[in-house]
């Protein structure tokens, strides 16, 4: 039953990983979009790139968490 917990839990962080990756690149069509615009608002800019940092650490640490660690 506990293992059964586990998956469940997994497949759960699984789709959060896969909702962060979108996020992340729906984050950075937007950064190119306004960066290729004529006047481009810094401050969006770089609340934007600080918000998809913020993104990559996320997906960062649920990658760690679902990669088991391999003792040699």
């Amino acid at each position: 039953m506990n293992a059964q917990f586990e998956m469940d839990q997994e497949s759960v962080l699984r789709v959060k990983l896969e909702v962060l990756r979108q996020e992340h690149r729906d984050l950075d069509d937007a950064i190119h979009a306004m960066e290729s615009g004529v006047r481009a608002d810094q401050l969006a800019l770089r609340r934007l790139k600080k918000q998809k940092l913020h993104l990559k650490d996320q997906i960062a640490r649920l990658e760690d968490i679902l990669t088991p660690d391999i003792i040699a």
